[in-house]
């Protein structure tokens, strides 16, 4: 353990810790409403929206896993870089309408506009709990993140006393999103980008330089016998898995909780021209780990390359603050995801299973102790099972998630899509990546698909939703001949196009 190394990260998580409470009081609106907690009233601007969205996307477990991925694998740990470069064209054209008709109608989760267009309580049921299934190890993994570095501060260590240092940052998240809700990682984006950002820089510029330049680095990865470039038996691999994760990745739950707390469809437009800033960031952010290789660290695990990278590179107060940068990127997703869960927990749950009566404050309320519980349970998660367990269910949450697409964007175009056949194609979806992800036993999601006598490798994720929507192509034919009812639609064409006045702007 270094005192100044730990000084400065204790200094920066307190500086945090504060701006997460103060929060509360920032543009101050009624926080018994879920609208005003979960969303923070639907009013940032494109400024604070850059920095909660792209926070929100580019986590902790991020910074470490995709050099991690880099050292290990070499040029395929970059197909994460592409994968946030296709989403933005994706996002300027779906997600401003799904904004619209959220605002015109109230809508706090995708399962609400679920079961808003299709009349359909089941469909919804099914987006929610995709979504919370997906969502839970996905929290787990930023405190995976938070571990690595606590780990490497010497603050972790074996038994409850080693676990002290990581329960102790979960209940600082978890107070201070309970009390400010989503105004809350808002704030502390700000910080944690900026934190982010000087540490990549500073980082991209000095290693190089101590190391004899990029030249040298990447004859050092070569020698390592490390990719620098695809193979083509990868390419199908590669492509499918960048592809699969920039259709799901918007989808997710914490992602389209973002997307709504803005004001308007500008915003939004805006920021899918200008998010992009941060896969030049996470680029830079890859390259740290042929940089771990050229510099001879050597580590029991990949996701310690970083962190061992830092530490030998830097001096001991830099490193703190680096490792302050990283711990704050875990808090920021990890408390917007709880806040997700929490919406589609408590509005396509409890309110619409259990107390369709509750009130708005009651409603509000349960929110709050969900989003403590699902921290909790990613807590248990990280304490108590094998890290590759995570791993394994983080897997299973990119091909899930995956899986509500066809329903989601089929419903901002079109009502030819039919609510039964949205939820079978789901089933099968769910069924059928799930099976890939077992017989591949969670070691890779890349899936062998043999065709004739050829073999493709792909994204277990993409062969399912492929499945998955002749399946609902296929049954709406059907169902629609038939006449069978498809429910009835509570939107109008014009929703999609305008949603109401837009709020004061928060930036």
């Amino acid at each position: 353990m270094n005192a100044t190394e730990l000084i400065v990260f204790l200094v920066l998580f307190a500086l945090v810790t504060v701006v997460g409470f103060v929060a509360a009081r920032w543009q101050r609106g009624d926080l018994n409403l879920l609208d005003e907690w979960g969303l923070a009233g639907r009013r940032f601007g494109t400024l604070v929206s850059w920095f909660l969205i792209g926070g929100d996307l580019y986590t902790a477990y991020t910074f470490i896993a995709v050099p991690a991925l880099v050292y290990g694998a070499g040029a395929l740990g970059f197909y994460a870089v592409p994968y946030t470069i296709v989403v933005y064209p994706l996002v300027f054209m779906l997600m401003p309408r799904l904004w619209a008709v959220a605002k015109k109608h109230g809508y706090i989760t995708a399962s609400d506009f679920m079961k808003g267009r299709f009349d359909s309580r089941g469909l919804a049921l099914a987006v929610a709990i995709t979504g919370i299934l997906a969502t839970m190890p996905y929290i787990a993994l930023q405190l995976v993140g938070m571990q690595v570095v606590l780990q490497t501060l010497g603050l972790a260590g074996k038994g409850i006393l080693g676990d002290l240092p990581l329960i102790i940052a979960f209940a600082v998240l978890a107070a201070y999103t309970y009390t400010s809700g989503l105004r809350a990682p808002a704030l502390v984006a700000v910080v944690k980008d900026a934190l982010i950002y000087i540490t990549v820089i500073v980082a991209v510029i000095v290693i190089p330089a101590k190391l004899g330049g990029f030249g040298h680095i990447f004859a050092a990865a070569s020698a390592a016998h490390l990719s620098l470039t695809l193979s083509p038996k990868a390419f199908t691999a590669y492509a499918t898995l960048a592809l699969g994760s920039a259709i799901a990745l918007f989808f997710y739950p914490h992602a389209i909780t973002g997307v709504f707390s803005t004001r308007s469809q500008d915003v939004i437009r805006r920021n899918a021209a200008l998010l992009p800033i941060y896969s030049i960031l996470l680029g830079l952010i890859a390259l740290l780990g042929y940089m771990a290789v050229a510099a001879g660290v050597k580590v029991a695990t990949p996701s310690l390359a970083v962190p061992a990278l830092l530490t030998k590179m830097f001096s001991p107060w830099f490193v703190g603050f680096a490792f302050a940068a990283i711990v704050i990127g875990a808090l920021v997703p990890a408390a917007i995801m709880a806040i997700a869960a929490a919406n589609l927990f408590t509005r396509n749950i409890y309110k619409e299973y259990f107390r369709p009566d509750c009130t708005p404050k009651q409603e509000t309320s349960v929110a709050k102790w969900v989003s403590l519980v699902v921290k909790l349970g990613a807590l248990i998660f990280v304490i108590g099972l094998p890290l590759q367990f995570s791993i394994y269910l983080q897997t299973l949450g990119g091909i899930w998630i995956l899986q509500t697409t066809p329903a989601l964007i089929g419903g901002l175009y079109s009502r030819w899509f039919h609510r039964s056949a949205l939820l079978i194609g789901w089933l099968v979806g769910m069924v059928v990546g799930t099976g890939m992800a077992v017989s591949l036993k969670f070691q890779t999601s890349t899936f062998p698909l043999h065709i004739g006598g050829a073999v493709i490798p792909g994204y277990a994720g993409i062969w399912a939703v492929i499945v998955n929507v002749v399946v609902v192509v296929v049954l709406s034919a059907i169902l629609n001949a038939l006449r069978v009812s498809n429910g009835t639609d509570e939107t109008a064409p014009a929703d999609y196009e305008r949603g109401g006045a837009a709020a004061p702007a928060v930036d």
